[in-house]
């Protein structure tokens, strides 16, 4: 199919299962952050299941080919993966400057990185019982989970981030044997801390995506439009990803009016163009999103797009981001007759 759509990762959460005013107050979180969820502790897995139905509900609603689980169970996309990883200290949290600058409580590494158990696994279980679409789960990535963290025992960065490395391609390896149709690797920082991902950020990122089989993205933004407010028309780190093995990149060019000119140096991957900006509440008309991919097309062929939004839609309100997804998908099918 020409021109396929999928959310990036995340879908609003419901009030009634998390604080999102509480959410939306603060930085995201890089450790576990328990006081957001509304429900007792003894209810909250049958609540969070509820919660993801509903996301896939409304991605389906919305028409969207590839679906997730919304990332309905997490408190931040990046958290609850990092946590739960061996060698952290998750009670006694260290402490890292956010991509805005701001210190935020983080991981703090005490020992070595490794996967002790299954992290997502019932997760993508969950969601694959509940639809019959393509689906997609995500990851933080190796290089991300690092820089938000406090390295307390490695003797240097680049070790560090790859046993984050190591630990991720056995999760990803699992997800993808447990019938995952995408897995989406989410490297944020490569755009915030570009010189220190040109060191060894890429060597990381293909170490956790080493032997894999099956389709796998890398996502790389500006940050929340919710936080971060200001946005370049160009990457700082972008065409290195042409030496990553993933097979899509995801990118950013509503809200940044992104300078489409840079998409040949990725080569004959996929693009999932953002095309959605979630720095309003407008949604879009299906033609403004149709101009949006035409920018992009003027540089890549219509078999490498997929439309998706700018980034994760968790901060905004479920009616504004169904109304965004369905704008999205009729973009698509505009598209499609036209380049049929």
């Amino acid at each position: 199919m020409l021109f396929p759509t999928t959310i990036v990762g995340s879908y609003p959460q419901p009030d009634w299962l998390i604080d999102r005013e509480k959410l939306s107050g603060r930085f995201p979180p890089r450790v576990r952050a328990k006081e957001l969820w509304r429900i007792p502790e003894s209810y909250l897995k049958e609540a969070m299941d509820d919660a993801t139905l509903v996301a896939i509900r409304a991605q389906e609603q919305a028409g969207l080919d590839i679906v997730t689980d919304g990332e309905v169970r997490r408190e931040s996309y990046s958290n609850r993966i990092a946590t739960a990883l061996q060698g952290i200290d998750i009670d006694n949290p260290g402490t890292a400057l956010d991509r805005s600058g701001h210190p935020n409580p983080v991981p703090r590494i005490v020992g070595k990185i490794r996967r002790a158990a299954p992290i997502e696994l019932e997760d993508l279980l969950f969601l694959k019982a509940n639809t019959d679409r393509k689906v997609k789960i995500t990851v933080p990535g190796p290089f991300t989970m690092l820089q938000q963290a406090q390295n307390d025992f490695y003797e240097s960065e680049e070790a560090a981030a790859m046993d984050y490395a190591a630990a991720l391609n056995e999760e990803i390896k699992a997800l993808f044997a447990n019938g995952a149709d995408i897995v989406q690797v989410d490297e944020p920082y490569m755009q915030a801390r570009p010189e220190k991902a040109r060191q060894y950020g890429i060597k990381a990122l293909n170490r956790a995506l080493e032997g894999v089989s099956g389709t796998t993205a890398v996502h790389i933004c500006f940050g929340y439009a919710a936080i971060i407010h200001e946005r370049p028309t160009g990457y700082n780190f972008l065409p290195e990803l042409a030496n990553c093995g993933c097979n899509q990149v995801s990118i950013e060019t509503a809200q940044s009016n992104l300078d489409c000119s840079v998409l040949p140096g990725l080569g004959d991957k996929q693009i999932m163009v953002g095309c959605l900006d979630l720095s309003t509440m407008d949604i879009e008309l299906p033609e403004v999103i149709v101009y949006r991919i035409n920018k992009a097309l003027k540089f890549i062929k219509p078999e490498q797009v997929i439309l998706a939004p700018d980034c994760g839609m968790k901060y905004l309100p479920r009616q504004v981001a169904d109304g965004k997804l369905k704008a999205m998908v009729k973009a698509a099918q505009i598209l499609r007759a036209q380049h049929q």
